[in-house]
């Protein structure tokens, strides 16, 4: 072995004659068989490489799953960067959680008479299984959502002051104008230029970190979560006057309901842009000729969706088998879509409810108790033989 520097005072050194190797005798091997090993080999690999699960990476949507007990070291799949975010700002970790929490019970609103209804997998780091390895419309809107889910949690918490590192929107000071005339800033504005600003921060960080077309994806998708928050901001004033004549006006923006983002997303979902990367990665072109091309405002994806009818574990689908479906509906949530022409069971139940409630001074509600029997319809199980071919 030689040392650092080595090499040179070898070099200067005179050379010795080397001695010829004696050659060592070997069994001779035909070409062919040592070319059936080779190919053998290879097939095995191959083999291997077919039978190893993908891997699912985990992610931050799983703060949600641990409430108030967000220690940063214990949350898989972040990675450096939010890992350094969550270590120094953990009254913020908070707010995400409760995002999270917020964001996926609107995915599940939104998708709850559709075949995929946004299941999350209990006690599972990946919060929705290996459905998000596809770069399909379903993973366009949930990144696009839990981006939007945390904007607006940041938001709302600056402005209601649990957070010490923001408050109340410091731009809007002073005299501004709209349609109704001239009124003053005032009250307590949300701050969303903070809440936009954390959240690129946080969400984007594992997409930059990885620089290839599925994080380009994932990307533009966060940057439409969090266009429609800020899309959503209203104006809300407050009249000054004689009898509330509203000669002059205090105004403040406030964010909307969280309904109005996921309605809005999921109508981008319905008109979700099929792309594909460019040559240089660096943005999209439509995957097919006569496509139209992306804007800003549109959620992209690279895969067609399954159809989600059978439970198929390679492709993240749980199956409609048990679902309840609407037997006289023509949409999604009608039986003939829901079960996949499978066919549905109907069961008759009962369901007692509160009803004639009247107020009795004072101060108690009384109501009798209604039993109401309606027939509950649910999509078959796909026979056996069908099943396994997924599975």
């Amino acid at each position: 072995m030689l040392r650092p520097g080595g090499a040179e005072e070898a070099a200067q050194l005179p050379l010795r004659r080397a001695r010829a190797p004696v050659p060592v005798p070997s069994p001779a091997a035909p070409d062919g068989s040592r070319a059936s090993a080779r190919l053998g080999l290879a097939c095995l690999l191959l083999l291997l490489l077919l039978t190893l699960p993908a891997r699912v990476d985990t992610s931050w949507w799983y703060i949600g799953a641990l409430g108030a007990r967000v220690i940063c070291d214990n949350i898989p799949g972040l990675v450096s960067r939010q890992r350094q975010l969550c270590q120094r700002y953990p009254d913020i970790m908070r707010s995400v959680g409760e995002g999270a929490r917020e964001w996926i019970r609107e995915c599940q609103h939104q998708f709850r008479h559709h075949r995929w209804n946004c299941t999350t997998l209990d006690r599972d780091h990946t919060v929705f299984g290996r459905v998000m390895l596809r770069s399909s419309r379903e993973a366009a809107f949930v990144y696009a959502i839990s981006s939007a889910g945390v904007v607006h949690a940041i938001t709302r918490a600056c402005s209601q002051g649990e957070l010490s590192v923001c408050s109340c929107d410091p731009y809007t000071r002073g005299r501004h104008h709209d349609q109704r005339g001239d009124f003053d800033w005032g009250g307590c504005s949300d701050n969303i230029h903070y809440g936009v600003r954390f959240a690129k921060a946080f969400v984007d960080a594992k997409e930059k970190r990885l620089k290839d077309a599925r994080a380009l994806m994932n990307l533009h998708n966060n940057r439409c979560g969090r266009t429609a928050v800020r899309r959503f901001l209203k104006l809300e004033c407050k009249c000054h006057g004689v009898s509330g004549s509203c000669t002059l006006r205090t105004c403040w923006r406030a964010l909307s309901d969280f309904r109005r983002t996921g309605d809005y997303l999921r109508r981008r979902y319905d008109g979700a842009v099929q792309v594909m990367a460019t040559q240089d990665g660096a943005n999209f072109t439509a995957a097919r000729q006569g496509y139209r091309r992306a804007t800003r405002t549109d959620l992209v994806y690279f895969d067609n969706s399954p159809d989600y009818c059978v439970l198929d574990k390679a492709a993240g689908s749980l199956g409609t088998a048990g679902r309840v479906c609407s037997k006289t509906s023509k949409g999604t949530d009608g039986c003939e879509i829901m079960c996949c022409g499978r066919g549905y069971d109907t069961t008759r139940v009962t369901r007692v409810t509160q009803c004639e409630c009247k107020f009795h001074w004072c101060c108690a509600v009384r109501c009798k108790e209604c039993r109401n029997t309606v027939d509950v319809h649910t999509c078959k199980a796909p026979k056996k033989a069908e099943w396994l071919d997924q599975t």
